[in-house]
């Protein structure tokens, strides 16, 4: 597959820049892989397919407030710091992207909070944007991270919407978020209101959770043409002893098993035993899916309607067939569907 087969016009209005009032009241486009049919649902419908013994698995991860705005030494220029992932605990050191990036370098200290009372010195620089950060902080550990996290904001993407507010500490986290360590909400488990879970234990219909920690990497730009030749950045999975033997035994039993987003259907195709079952694992996944793919654990994928050229599109592409997929994203256009994390969702069954 190319790149270019994956573009199409995306007005800037298209993307919602909120959720919807309640979260399963948002738009569900519904695509049968098999035959093309496409229905138009509420999202609260979503049960209407799916029966007893059948199992939804979830992405638990926790958004953390990942962006700090600050100033560097001396110059007291304007940087943004994008906190990735906690490297060091002991050293409070942090893999983080600096934005602008051409002026931060090694040994430079930056300042953040309105006394400038969190202090960071750059001891590395990683790639072109990337850095790793030491933060100069004497006290407890859980009085440094409820510090820093105090100054951060929610990540939500920049255009999304480039002013969050104090709503977005709750509508770009999932219910159901446990394990902090995510730069970006898993947006298709944004759909799931406490009213629909519990109605999923009324039905019989199971639940799994196994953590995957979104990263940024989603967001990236493609720059191949050659899909074949894009990497992607990897991303933290634990799928516990309990949630495999869960998912196995669904899949033995003969029920469906819904993958709720992309970082799920991607861990559970990172590793898959000859007879099509998942093992527990503590690691790392850098698959990248787009089409053509064979898919051997889920029955079913919910997503929401992605940008032009994302690697999320080419996944629901994998799954659910490419001139089917955007036959449903022409539909989505024409039939007002909001796009992006706010956005409303794709069922593929």
């Amino acid at each position: 597959m190319k790149l270019s087969q994956f573009n199409f016009d995306l007005p800037a209005e298209r993307i919602a820049k909120e959720p919807t009032r309640w979260r399963d009241e948002c738009k569900l486009m519904v695509l049968n892989r098999k035959t093309g049919e496409i229905e138009h649902r509420q999202f609260k419908d979503i049960l209407d397919y799916f029966h007893k013994g059948d199992r939804f698995v979830f992405n638990d991860t926790k958004v953390f407030p990942a962006k700090l705005y600050g100033k560097k030494e001396k110059t007291g220029a304007d940087i943004m710091v994008f906190l990735l992932r906690e490297l060091n605990r002991e050293q409070r050191l942090w893999d983080v992207i600096v934005e602008p990036a051409r002026k931060i370098r090694i040994g430079n200290k930056l300042y953040f909070g309105e006394d400038e009372s969190m202090v960071a010195e750059v001891i590395d620089n990683t790639t072109s944007r990337g850095r790793t950060l030491r933060f100069l902080y004497d006290g407890p550990y859980e009085e440094f991270k409820e510090s820093l996290f105090a100054l951060g904001q929610t990540p939500v993407p920049e255009w999304v919407k480039e002013n969050v507010d104090a709503s977005d500490a709750e509508n770009f986290q999932t219910i159901f978020a446990s394990k902090e360590g995510a730069v970006s909400a898993p947006a298709a488990g944004l759909h799931f209101s406490r009213e629909l879970m519990n109605r999923m234990i009324l039905a019989d219909v199971e639940k799994t959770f196994i953590t995957i920690h979104m990263g940024i990497g989603h967001f990236r730009s493609v720059d191949v043409e050659d899909l074949s030749k894009h990497k992607v950045d990897s991303e933290h999975m634990i799928i516990s002893q309990q949630a495999s033997d869960e998912i196995n035994a669904t899949k033995r039993a003969g029920g469906k098993i819904c993958a709720v987003g992309v970082t799920v259907i991607r861990a559970l195709e990172t590793y898959v035993t000859t007879n099509a079952e998942i093992r527990p694992n503590d690691t790392w996944t850098g698959k990248f899916i787009f089409p053509p793919y064979d898919f051997s654990i889920a029955d079913a994928f919910v997503s929401n309607f992605h940008l032009p050229c994302s690697t999320m599109l080419m996944m629901e592409a994998a799954f659910g067939g490419y001139e089917k997929v955007m036959e449903a994203y022409r539909q989505a256009l024409e039939m007002d569907y909001r796009f992006g994390p706010y956005g409303d969702a794709l069922l593929i069954i």
